[in-house]
This record gives structure tokens, C-alpha cells and sequence, in this order.
């Protein structure tokens, strides 16, 4: 499947700027090593002028009825699903995901533009009765302002989808900086919007070395709002600056998603279905399952059932219609995964399926499988970020619990059981933002996606993310 790479550019003011006069960064197909393209990177200049139109082009679309915001971003969603097989082959080739499952990214980013059109229309207020006769008190939620958001490489439709589609419709607007390692991706959402009629200089896509642009865009005055999506030592350093000036930041960060499997559950289910979840994406997600925790009297079998499922995997280029695992994004995830598997096996572990790179081209590790995993390897404390997965017993429900909760990560968990009261108080007892039980889907538009201690605070999606992107403001009128 011959399929052409987009250009890369700048978006500024509603302009496509190349790479003249600019340094680059290489654009890599993950599955060949081959350079697909160059993507230019910001300078200071960039920066200063994106700011600068990001205040200017506030003052007008905060102005803009709801009614208008609304139209425009449904008329993007529509334009991202006309577009939809273009875009998704574009995040295969740069990315490294299946066609299958970059075309269902593409659908969902869609589906937030759809979701939060509805919710510009529904920034409502309220009216307090006052304790003094003749005043009138109102409350108004109001778009916070210019927003710096921050992308990473490993969903580059749904992610940005997300931030961009709550903080338009809140009437913000909007700096994006998008992974340099899967930048068309991002400008393709960019120029369905343009398309679809945003304003010039609403929306502005910058790329560049992360930390100067961070630095950059989170210290201006400008910047009233900060979110990003990405790593936990990145976040707290994101956080940090944020706090320098008082500005709020919203983090969704790294996982090490527990799945605890009891005896009464359907462990066939479990585990086949375990198999598709962790090596989505190669393992490259953030609320995937890792640690498998499965209760004594059904290890053997969901053990089983999980590595002959895990070795039947399909692995090869994205653009393939018949491959179920990509490559890893880039070298570096590479070199993890070598590293955490020779960690583990030298400590102890055992390897029940997987464990090395496959020789020849491409960043492509295979599915892998660990058990007996002592405490002391790195990969039982560290978010793999990679197609790993470890296989535990535990005896009591307290052990389970204790185990799942260990770490300092609270963003995905889930459970299976057939016993309502088990799934109850496992659900209680479990310390994470989001929660599947019986089963692993738990992203929707309408929910509400976040995690709990070092895996970030505050939520994207459902009616909780465009709070975020709004103050309130309380008027006492007599």
C-alpha cells in the first residue's frame, strides 16, 4: 500500500508556515526506519506572534455566539469523518498503529467535536435568590482565556480531539503543540477546522523542542490555562510552571493499569479480551491493562489463555490489513522494552511468550508475557508504555486490592467477576479514575476521562471537561 505523506507546517494566524529559515525534526515511518518528512519547529519569534493572536483572536471568539461556535465545530466533525481513511493512514505511517484501529481514533476524535458543538450551546448560569430585597445576584461561567495545550505522540487524533474540542467550545482559544514524532496527524484536525470556518488564529499549532516551547508558552501572561497529557516526570515539571503563575493545569498522565480476575469470572473472556487491550496500540496507551492479577483457582487457565492468544497475535506494518500489533513508535520505546524484559528475566522472572525485537526493519518488539515477576524488577514499579504484560496470583480480595493499588498511578483498573457483590466492593476499593468491570472499553464522549494520584487530576471528556476551560463569575446588582 503505496500511500503519500502529507507536508508539514506551522499554523499561525491562520497561515501554513513550512520550513524555510527554520531548524526541522524528522518525521520517521516506525515500521521501515525510513524518513517520512520533516516538521519545522518554532522559534522564538513563532512563539511571541502565536501568543500575541492567541489574545487578540480570544477577544473575538469568546464574543462569538454559542450558537456559532457550535455550528463550526460540528462542521469540523463532519469534515474529520469525510477525512477520516486519509487521516488515519497518515497516523499509521507515523505512528506505527494498525489501519483498523488508527481509522476508530479518527472516528472518536470526531465524535468529540460532535459532543462538545452540543455543550457550547449549553454554558448556562444561575440566578440566586438574594437575602436583601431589590438584588439581583447572577452567576456566569465565562471562557477562562488563551490555553496552552500539550500533546503526545501515541493518540494524535483523539488526544488533541479532546482538549481542542471542550476549550473552543468554552470560547478559548488555543496554542497546540502536538508530538514532533506524529505532527500530520494534529494538522489535520487543524485544517478541518480552518475548513470549517474557526476563525483565523483561534487555533495555532506549534512545534519544537518541548522544553523551550513549554517554557515559553506557560510563562506569558497570555496563557490562562494549561493542559497536557503526557509522562509523570514531565507533568510535574509542566505543574511547577504553571504554579509560577497561578494558572491552573489540567494533567493526564501515566498508568499501570491492575485487572483483577476472580474464580467465578468468565476467564476466557478475560483473558482473550486482556490480550486485545494490552497490546492495543502495542502497548503504547495509557490506560492499558498491565498487571493481571488473577485470584489462585483460575490462574492456571486464564495463564493459558492468555499466551496462546498472545502468541497468535499478527505483527507487521500498520498498513497491512491483516496486522494486529505495529511497531513501537520509535527507538527509544525499543530500548525500554530490551531493558525491562532483560531486567525482569535476570531477576527472576519467568517468560511465557515474547521477549525480543524481531530482526530485520522497523522498531517492532514482540508481544510479551511475563510471570513469577519478583518485586525488585523494574517493570512492576515503572509504566512499561509497551507491549508487556505481567501474570500474578492472589488468594483474597484484600490482596488483590493491595496489590492494585500499590503504586502510585491511579488512572485505569478493572475487574472481573459474576458476583454483584464482589464488583461492588471491588469497585469501591479500587484507587483509580476509571474503572472497567467485565469489561476493558471505558473511554466514551460523554464520560469523563482522568486519573487519581500521580497519574494527574481533573477530567477530559462528559460534561466535566468543559470545566475546566470556564471561570465563574458572580454579579450582585441592585
Amino acid at each position: 500500500m503505496n500511500t503519500p505523506y502529507d507536508s508539514l507546517y506551522l499554523f499561525i494566524g491562520g497561515e501554513w508556515i513550512g520550513t524555510e529559515g527554520r531548524d526541522t525534526a524528522v518525521v520517521v515511518n516506525p515500521a521501515t526506519e525510513t524518513e517520512l518528512g520533516r516538521v519545522p519547529l518554532a522559534t522564538a519569534s513563532d512563539l511571541d506572534r502565536a501568543l500575541n493572536i492567541a489574545q487578540a483572536s480570544f477577544d473575538v471568539w469568546r464574543r462569538t455566539v454559542p450558537d456559532q461556535r457550535a455550528r463550526i465545530l460540528k462542521r469540523a466533525a463532519d469534515l474529520i469523518l469525510e477525512r477520516a481513511p486519509h487521516i488515519a493512514a497518515q497516523m499509521t505511517l507515523e505512528e506505527g498503529k494498525p489501519l483498523g484501529e488508527a481509522l476508530d481514533e479518527v472516528t472518536r476524535a470526531a465524535e468529540y467535536f460532535e459532543w462538545f458543538a452540543e455543550s457550547a450551546r449549553r454554558i448556562d448560569g444561575r440566578v440566586v435568590p438574594a437575602n436583601r430585597p431589590g438584588v439581583l445576584q447572577l452567576v456566569k461561567r465565562q471562557p477562562i482565556g488563551p490555553v496552552a495545550a500539550f500533546t503526545p505522540w501515541n493518540f494524535p487524533a483523539i488526544t488533541p480531539a479532546r482538549k481542542l474540542s471542550a476549550a473552543l467550545a468554552a470560547g478559548c482559544s488555543v496554542i497546540l503543540k502536538p508530538g514532533e514524532e506524529s505532527p500530520s496527524t494534529a494538522l489535520a484536525l487543524a485544517r478541518a477546522l480552518d475548513d470549517a470556518g474557526l476563525p483565523k488564529g483561534v487555533l495555532q499549532i506549534v512545534f519544537g523542542v518541548p522544553d523551550q516551547v513549554s517554557s515559553h508558552l506557560i510563562a506569558s501572561p497570555i496563557i490562562r490555562k494549561v493542559t497536557f497529557t503526557g509522562s509523570v516526570p514531565i507533568g510535574r515539571l509542566l505543574s511547577a510552571r504553571a504554579a509560577e503563575g497561578v494558572k491552573p493545569i489540567t494533567l493526564e498522565l501515566g498508568g499501570h493499569g491492575p485487572v483483577l480476575v476472580f474464580e467465578d469470572a468468565d476467564v476466557e473472556k478475560a483473558a482473550v479480551e486482556g490480550v486485545a487491550n494490552r497490546f492495543r496500540g502495542t502497548g503504547q496507551v495509557c490506560i492499558s491493562s498491565t498487571r493481571f492479577l488473577i485470584q489462585r483457582g483460575a490462574y492456571q487457565t486464564f495463564v493459558e489463555r492468555f499466551v496462546t492468544a498472545t502468541q497468535a497475535l499478527r505483527i507487521g506494518n500498520g498498513l497491512q490489513p491483516e496486522t494486529q500489533v505495529g511497531p513501537l513508535a520509535n527507538p527509544r520505546q525499543l530500548a525500554k522494552m530490551e531493558e525491562l524484559v532483560a531486567d525482569a528475566v535476570a531477576k527472576g522472572a519467568t517468560l511465557l511468550a515474547g521477549g525480543k525485537r524481531l530482526s530485520g526493519q522497523g522498531f517492532f518488539f514482540e508481544p510479551t508475557v511475563l510471570a513469577d515477576v519478583p518485586m525488585t524488577a523494574r517493570v512492576m514499579h515503572e509504566e512499561p508504555f509497551g507491549p508487556i504484560a505481567i501474570l500474578m496470583p492472589f488468594d483474597e480480595m484484600a490482596d488483590g486490592l493491595q496489590e492494585a493499588n500499590r503504586l502510585p498511578y491511579g488512572l485505569s483498573a478493572y475487574a472481573f467477576t459474576t458476583s454483584a457483590r464482589t464488583a461492588i466492593d471491588v469497585a469501591d476499593g479500587l484507587e483509580a479514575g476509571m474503572i472497567g468491570i467485565n469489561q476493558y472499553r471505558i473511554v466514551a464522549t460523554e464520560l469523563p476521562f482522568g486519573g487519581l494520584k500521580e497519574s494527574g487530576h481533573g477530567s477530559e471528556g462528559g460534561v466535566e471537561g468543559i470545566e475546566h476551560y470556564l471561570t465563574h463569575k458572580f454579579i450582585s446588582q441592585v
